[in-house]
């Protein structure tokens, strides 16, 4: 098991510190993030290079939701999960569960849906 080291950097970067805390799985992958404008930090879009804090609140758009992330402890160099969760405060609200759509189920080998069956699918789905 791989702990926290007991010396806190002075600095570092947010792209460093995201891959650290396992936001990201490669560092590049953070610094494509800051530069496609998908991590804001004190809701500012933030690039790779700047610096992060104890107390920022960082913003990361994850397919389908914000992830919502305030440091606690800065880091950088990737840790395992259970240390890495330390370093942060995941203040992302719980995800709303999507209802069931009820659509319909077409029996095996009965081929493709015809034009009429298409469209009664789109309708239950609320795409007139």
């Amino acid at each position: 098991m791989m702990s926290i080291p007991k010396a806190a950097p002075a600095s570092v970067r947010i792209d460093a510190w995201l891959w650290s805390i396992r936001a990201y799985k490669t560092r590049s992958a953070a610094t494509a993030a800051c530069r496609a404008g998908h991590v804001k930090l004190n809701d500012v879009n933030a690039k790779a290079s700047h610096i992060v804090v104890p107390g920022d609140t960082i913003r990361v758009r994850q397919p389908g939701y914000d992830r919502i992330l305030e440091v606690r402890r800065l880091i950088n160099k990737r840790v395992g999960a259970e240390a890495a969760s330390h370093c942060f405060t995941d203040h992302t609200p719980p995800r709303p569960l999507l209802p069931a759509l009820g659509l319909p189920q077409r029996d095996r080998g009965t081929g493709r849906p015809t034009k009429k069956d298409r469209r009664d699918m789109d309708r239950l789905r609320g795409e007139d």
